[in-house]
């Protein structure tokens, strides 16, 4: 047996804390078993464990899109018994067992080793945000962005992915500028590297078709009007990599800046993405920020206090990214 937050829907939604026997992961397709040390808690997992949004696509249904663990058992030749090892995403919580159990069972094609600068604690400080930042600054790095050539905006720059696309671009030598309506935090956001702060309100609001042309790239989790205005400040051959939806799934832009600016709307996915470009991404992590800076920016709790903190959470209440600790 072993416990895990069980999402049912048979006579009415329920998430409760359950022992489950391990014959239930079997039944899951895998063929390695980790001992789960560390979760995370993201505005994702709230909204599963609330019902607030239809994460789930099945049921029952144990939440978590990111774990850390050790290796127990495997059949996989690339892995072995005591083996540190992390998966974000891919599945995780919408129709595969997650992260929030003391174990669970996946395939080892999904694993990915913790690198040798980090912990298992410190990959889920970074957790799926830190992840999707560092997808983000690669592509921007692919292609061919260079400091000289002026800032690069991150948008929601005070959320978990902004915080570590801002900490990346600052250590490869750019100007990070924080897009952000929380423009009294200087401190905050210089703290992570940006060299100045951008007021937001004007971002929110519809702007004209090329507008003018201020950024050679940015990163951008809000879509809707905001992007359509980031893409209409960009310069000749900019780039922005929009990996969110925090302000909506519209994009009301037109194509002057692709087509008078050769300017470049890049998508970027973290829950599918390929094996390459993960581990790209953790390596990018890995030479460019010390465990130290990051586990410094979470919060840890346990297990039983994952449902209180995801109704906060939804409730507006708390913010912060936190470590869920498991073992």
């Amino acid at each position: 047996m072993f416990k895990a937050l069980y999402l049912q829907d048979e006579q009415g939604f329920s998430c409760t804390e359950q022992s489950i026997p391990q014959a239930v992961l079997r039944q899951e397709e895998g063929d390695t078993l980790v001992k789960v040390h560390y979760s995370t808690l993201n505005y994702k997992d709230a909204l599963a464990i609330t019902n607030t949004g239809k994460i789930a696509r099945r049921f029952p249904m144990i939440p978590g899109i990111d774990f850390a663990g050790e290796v127990v058992e495997t059949t996989d030749s690339t892995l072995k018994v005591g083996d540190q090892v992390f998966m974000n995403g891919l599945g995780l919580s919408e129709n595969h067992f997650g992260g929030l159990a003391e174990f669970t069972y996946v395939p080892a094609k999904n694993l990915l080793k913790v690198p040798k600068a980090y912990q298992m604690f410190d990959v889920m400080a970074f957790g799926t945000a830190g992840y999707t930042a560092a997808l983000c600054v690669n592509r921007l790095l692919q292609h061919g962005i260079k400091p000289e050539a002026g800032e690069v905006l991150v948008s929601g720059a005070s959320g978990g992915v902004g915080m570590v696309a801002m900490m990346l671009l600052s250590k490869l030598g750019f100007e990070a500028v924080a897009l952000s309506s929380k423009v009294e935090e200087e401190v905050f956001f210089k703290s992570l590297g940006a060299t100045r702060i951008e007021s937001a309100a004007s971002f929110y609001e519809t702007g004209g078709m090329l507008q003018k042309s201020r950024f050679q790239a940015a990163v951008d989790v809000l879509g809707s009007i905001p992007l359509a205005n980031i893409c209409a400040q960009l310069k000749y051959s900019g780039i922005v990599a929009a990996c969110g939806l925090a302000r909506g799934m519209d994009f009301p832009g037109n194509m002057a800046p692709f087509i008078l600016r050769d300017v470049t709307l890049a998508g970027v996915d973290s829950v599918m993405a390929p094996k390459e470009k993960r581990i790209a991404a953790w390596q990018l992590l890995s030479e460019n920020i010390r465990s130290e800076e990051i586990s410094q920016s979470v919060k840890t709790i346990h297990f039983d206090q994952v449902i209180e903190v995801s109704e906060k959470m939804i409730a507006g209440k708390i913010q912060g990214r936190f470590v869920v600790k498991i073992a």
